[in-house]
């Protein structure tokens, strides 16, 4: 069975990540869920738990087994890492090395043939402000993430653009052809 470990960070989009645990879960995946404690304010760690029948990870100092570093153990375990979806805070620190959350700390303990998802879900200004441009630009050339691109929609906010995380549907898409390559 192939691990799906999903990062969660804090969105108005996060409540999707209960759909995007139940679909991939659905399909037979196992999917290990991270959640930043912004995402934790969004959507709870028991939903997401009960669809995943998994335990859902936030804390970068908890140890589940002591004989193993939890955020080393879970990189490692990935066949495919997603972050659905991924704030502009959480992009800009993956695109500066900054690991200060079990989030960050994970991404940066993935192994480089590990497949990187990354779905971004923000306001149309912040999305297209250069400095997160250049973000997703360095995940994407130094790091090896595939943006997922966010849809135009009405966002939470009342704009309208881009910034509204990709469509379930979409997402799963993505997952299932990264995990057959």
């Amino acid at each position: 069975m192939k691990t799906i470990l999903l990062g969660v960070s804090g969105s108005i989009s996060a409540y999707k990540a209960a759909d995007l645990t139940n679909e991939l879960t659905k399909l037979g995946y196992q999917v290990d869920v991270v959640m930043t404690d912004s995402a934790t304010k969004f959507i709870t760690p028991l939903t997401i738990q009960s669809l995943s029948h998994r335990p859902v990870h936030l804390d970068v100092m908890e140890e589940i087994d002591p004989a193993l570093i939890n955020h080393i153990q879970l990189a490692k375990q990935a066949d495919l890492f997603l972050i659905a979806p991924a704030s502009a805070n959480t992009i800009g620190k993956l695109a500066n090395g900054i690991a200060d959350d079990l989030l960050s700390t994970v991404a940066l303990a993935l192994l480089p043939e590990t497949p990187k998802l990354i779905a971004p879900a923000m306001n149309t200004y912040m999305y297209q402000n250069p400095i997160m441009q250049k973000n997703l630009a360095t995940l994407t050339d130094l790091a090896g993430f595939k943006e997922i691109k966010p849809r135009e929609a009405l966002l939470a906010c009342g704009d309208y653009g881009r910034g509204a995380l990709a469509t379930v549907s979409d997402i799963v898409e993505e997952v299932l052809s990264n995990l057959k390559g």
